[in-house]
């Protein structure tokens, strides 16, 4: 592999919608680049970049995946990202770390909710963008259709660059509006072969070509005052200013193609090394200086002090960790240690690797741009900064979606439960929007993701990578138990069975206390009728049946207990015999103070498309909800409400089917309320079940 300067690299990644073709399109990248000596595809398992099992089983990219081709004496780094929401992590790490995206869309589906979230990640690091239409050998497959929803749903100024010669199964070439020749695509290897433009076509590629070079014109003024002032542009200013547009964020090149007949590939990738931003064009970044709210600009320079991100980190359990970065400035060799500023520790590299799919190669010395990947560091993880220890930096990482589906999760097979632990750490550390962690309440040990497919594929690693297959159930509801009425009440332990006896007297009050105020103990007791001594441990006996519940074995909550009155004897009492008076009266109390179930109720944000909104609130009011408004989030609705948890322990599939996959939701834990009465029955009658 030749050697590359920084001003000869190309980041991009490829995003869009599931089933849009983006692997298709990265194989035929590798293909008409010889990195390949065969087409790779999806279908058949295949793919260099679609190399998991999950994936393979699944024809679906679950992971990103990096590989580079050489083009034109330019290197291509291309990330390939996972087009299902519930993998939308990878793809905004990938974002994070490029300096282009290329939005895949399908000529069929046209413009589909994830396309709309990636495009709107894109907009969050501020991209260049290059829209490829693929699929254009489909069946129903319609180039203008989908240019007309591009500018409808995504609002961004989107310019054909190419145009369809042919659609469905007669799609055979493009016109390229720059050159205005025709691009024939007979070679297998995706070669174009250069001739006139079809007369039938001609008018509509005068047409578009016109709004093309005025929407180029409009991106440089001095363009822009040639091109009043004489009408027309040449190839080269049209070329220098569609760069300058694109770099600049102003304008969006639309190209089409079919990625699995290599028809539109060369000319895309002729696009990308000759249009989108190299690392030098992209700029400076900006992090912390390390301690300090004081910002810092590294320059993408060999000379500067070296500065990386870990964009992806993979657990293998027999090769180990395998960490993805990418450098931002500076320079990293194989024999160099660097300083870890997100954990402040000094990690030593290994060997360093150029990724190309599952395989990887070997690398001498790192500079701005690349993007590469090493083994076995100890501590690192995905979001880490790595940089020069003498000139430390932060960037800022990436928050993982709030996870919204959630299980209890325990082992098939007895003995376990450490390993699931080591395990699952391990895959936190490859997947980061998993959480994993117990239930103190339920003591349930939970595992919880983006979505059901999440999980899935989750649990599937799970067995092969660690061989530990896991039982997945709904997980319990944290209801807690209270009281509504006060009452005064005896607790007394009598034990007496030869020797020395058990004895313990308490007179306590039980009273509610307001809503969120927990437990409190006061001790009344005058004159002595209870020694000091025992006090403590009357207290301890009523905490601990408060824990276990007395109701429906839920813990106790928010209730007021005043050690009134008692009796002891100098012979048979004791700390343990006062325990259990304590425990018994607050028992036979409890029952007598209306005791009542409380249930958590969580604020709830659901995200939809307008459209959806009617449906959306009409079942959330099924679900004992409340709305308590809403709000606009760009084209979409924002409606907050609240919700009790037990009601939306399955939503996200829910919310799928209703919106057609369109809609998104958090919550977050708020308050607890009181359960229905005919709710609370069924409730109870469960918990003695399971009892």
């Amino acid at each position: 592999m030749a050697k590359y300067e920084s001003s000869n690299l190309r980041n991009i990644t490829m995003v869009g919608h599931g089933g849009t073709g983006k692997t298709s399109l990265c194989e035929s990248l590798l293909f008409i680049t010889g990195k390949s000596d065969k087409l790779g595809r999806v279908d058949d398992a295949s793919s260099t970049f679609d190399f998991e099992p999950e994936e393979q089983k699944r024809r679906i990219s679950i992971s990103l995946a990096a590989n580079f081709v050489e083009w034109d004496k330019h290197k291509v780094n291309i990330i390939d990202t996972p087009g299902d929401s519930n993998f939308s992590f990878d793809t905004k790490y990938s974002l994070r770390v490029s300096d282009g995206a290329v939005i895949i869309i399908d000529a069929v589906g046209g413009v589909e909710f994830q396309t709309e979230n990636v495009w709107g990640y894109a907009s969050e690091f501020s991209l260049p963008r290059i829209i490829f239409i693929n699929k254009m050998d489909r069946e129903r497959a319609n180039f203008f259709k989908v240019l007309e929803e591009v500018n409808k749903v995504l609002g961004k100024k989107a310019t054909p660059c190419y145009l369809p010669i042919g659609t469905e199964e007669s799609f055979r070439g493009l016109i390229d509006l720059i050159t205005m020749k025709a691009l024939m695509f007979d070679d297998p290897k995706g070669k174009p072969k250069k001739q006139d433009i079809p007369e039938d076509l001609l008018d509509s590629a005068q047409s578009y070509r016109e709004t093309m070079v005025e929407d180029i014109a409009e991106c440089d003024e001095e363009l822009m005052d040639k091109y009043l002032e004489e009408g027309e542009l040449s190839p080269e200013d049209l070329k220098k200013g569609l760069r300058k547009g694109i770099t600049a964020g102003d304008l969006v090149p639309v190209l089409c193609g079919a990625a699995i007949k290599n028809i539109g590939t060369v000319p895309f990738l002729d696009m990308i090394v000759d249009y989108m931003p190299s690392p030098l064009d992209r700029g400076s970044v900006t992090g912390k200086i390390l301690g300090s709210d004081n910002e810092e600009e590294r320059a993408p320079e060999e000379n500067a002090p070296f500065s990386a991100m870990v964009f992806k980190t993979i657990a293998d359990p027999y090769a180990g960790k395998l960490t993805l970065f990418r450098v931002f400035s500076g320079t990293l060799s194989s024999d160099s240690n660097f300083y870890n500023a997100s954990k402040k520790i000094t990690e030593r590299p290994g060997n360093i690797f150029y990724l190309e799919g599952k395989t990887q190669k070997p690398a001498e010395r790192l500079i701005p741009g690349d993007i590469a990947a090493v083994a076995k560091l100890k501590e690192t993880t995905t979001g880490d900064t790595l940089c020069n220890e003498k000139s430390q930096i932060i960037f800022e990482p990436i928050l993982p979606s709030h996870p919204v589906v959630s299980y209890a999760v325990e082992p098939k097979s007895k003995g376990d439960e450490e390993k699931i632990v080591s395990s699952f750490t391990r895959l936190l550390e490859e997947d980061p929007s998993l959480l994993f962690s117990r239930n103190r309440e339920t003591k349930e040990a939970i595992l919880s993701g983006v979505g059901q497919v999440h999980i899935d594929v989750t649990i599937e690693r799970l067995k092969r990578k660690f061989g530990v297959e896991m039982i997945l159930k709904q997980p319990k509801v944290p209801y807690k138990e209270t009281i509504k009425t006060k009452i005064n009440i005896q607790g007394k332990y009598k034990k007496q069975s030869g020797g020395r006896g058990q004895f313990g007297d308490t007179w306590i009050d039980i009273e509610p206390l307001p809503r969120g105020e927990g437990f409190e103990f006061a001790d009344k007791i005058v004159g002595g009728v209870i020694p000091k001594t025992y006090i403590p441990a009357v207290e301890k006996g009523i905490v601990e049946a408060m824990g276990e519940g007395i109701l429906a074995g839920y813990p106790v909550v928010d209730v007021k207990v005043s050690l009134v009155d008692g009796s002891y004897h100098t012979v048979d009492s004791s700390e343990m015999a006062f325990k259990i008076a304590g425990s018994m009266g607050f028992k036979k109390g409890f029952m007598q103070c209306q005791p009542t179930l409380l249930e958590p109720i969580v604020n709830i944000d659901i995200e939809v498309p307008d459209e959806y909104t009617g449906d959306i609130i009409g079942d959330l009011n099924s679900r004992r909800g409340r709305v308590l408004g809403m709000d606009k989030q760009g084209r979409n609705s924002l409606i907050k409400g609240q919700v009790p948890l037990a009601e939306i322990l399955e939503y996200a599939p829910i919310l799928t089917s209703i919106t057609s996959g369109r809609g998104t939701f958090s919550h977050t834990i708020s308050h607890y309320e009181e359960v229905p009465g005919n709710l609370q029955e069924k409730i109870i009658a469960e918990s003695k079940k399971e009892d």
